[in-house]
């Protein structure tokens, strides 16, 4: 499955040419207008996460570690994927021919698999950090595997249509290419079977069982006080929750659409009918840094007169619980530009 699917893939249609049944030109155009939004937003958002975890050293943590893969891999579905299929829908047909179709199936396939394996390893974090209590310093051992794992994980799923065990090829829409879903063969059915199980279906369970087991403990210390650094863990309990919700809310649509197409009678799942799920797939790449960037205690906006300013909290004593306070402003110059200064620094305390 890919995060960045026009359509579903038909094996009967030529390299570059529009499918039988197509999308009218006013219709690639409302489409064009959304892919266009997602890859700005898409790429704009990232890229703030990727510049905060850059500026700020104190975001480095070890979940965070697993959050910035995915941020990674969602700008990279942007610029490599996204802008392929928005600049064919202008067009109305894919216009990258054989070996680009083989290569944008590959890449957006392989980049949203590195985001929901990243999902499953947040979740499985959240319960063995919430679960058993580990006083250890910060580990970035093991968030560091699990994001080369989940790389290696991805690849070794997304190479073999390129070997021969199914296929990638052009989709329904005619704007972009994925896995040929429509594709009849025994060997075509097996690799989506087997995706389909490794791919979402046992991260989709992993995630649930961390997050019952998560909650359902939740349930029943929640009448005990929580100490402040047990609240903020369940802050962060509650982002990743949330980030997997939305996640699974873009990704379940298509991957519905696309089990109809492989199973189901032929013609049953039109281009048509297909763009929709589609589309709410590829707004994952937009969604993930929204819910970080608001969610995340230690980066506040706020609006300071003329300017708007960004309050980032860094701890820098976590035994006495100080915060070093960086205020930088951003404020508004000639010609569209912006200029940002660092007006505060100052340690305080905390209780």
């Amino acid at each position: 499955m890919t995060p960045d699917s026009g359509s579903l893939s038909s094996p009967e249609q030529d390299w570059g040419d529009p499918p039988q049944e197509r999308l009218s030109r006013g219709g690639h155009r409302v489409v064009s207008v959304f892919l266009g939004c997602i890859m700005v937003l898409g790429l704009l958002n990232n890229l703030l996460v990727l510049v905060l975890f850059c500026r700020f050293r104190t975001l480095r943590t070890p979940v965070n570690m697993l959050l910035l893969n995915i941020s990674v891999s969602d700008m990279l579905v942007c610029l490599c994927g996204t802008t392929l299929s928005f600049a064919s829908s202008l067009r109305g047909r894919w216009l990258y021919g054989r070996h680009g179709c083989l290569w944008y199936g590959f890449i957006n396939s392989c980049f949203g698999i590195v985001s929901l394996i990243s999902l499953a390893v947040l979740s499985y974090d959240r319960y063995s950090t919430l679960m058993v209590c580990n006083k250890r310093a910060p580990d970035y051992r093991r968030p560091l595997l699990a994001v080369g794992g989940s790389w290696l994980y991805s690849v070794g799923w997304t190479v073999p249509p390129l070997l021969g065990w199914s296929s990638y090829g052009p989709e329904g829409a005619g704007t972009s290419c994925s896995v040929t879903w429509t594709d009849r063969t025994s060997r075509s059915h097996s690799y989506i079977i087997c995706l389909f199980i490794f791919c979402l279906g046992l991260p989709v369970l992993v995630m649930v069982y961390c997050y019952g087991r998560l909650l359902y403990a939740v349930k029943q210390v929640g009448h005990i006080r929580r100490s402040a650094a047990r609240h903020r863990e369940f802050h962060i309990l509650f982002m990743v929750i949330t980030t997997v919700v939305c996640y699974l809310l873009c990704w379940m649509p298509y991957g519905v659409v696309a089990m109809m197409a492989t199973f189901g009678q032929p013609g049953l799942i039109s281009p048509v009918a297909s763009v929709i799920p589609s589309i709410l797939a590829k707004s994952s790449t937009v969604i993930n840094p929204i819910i970080y960037i608001l969610m995340n205690k230690q980066v506040i906006w706020f609006r300071c007169g003329s300017g708007l300013t960004l309050v980032f909290l860094a701890p820098v004593d976590p035994l006495n619980q100080e915060l070093l306070i960086q205020q930088w402003v951003v404020r508004p110059q000639c010609a569209g530009s912006v200029m940002v200064t660092l007006v505060v620094v100052r340690q305080v305390g905390v209780t």
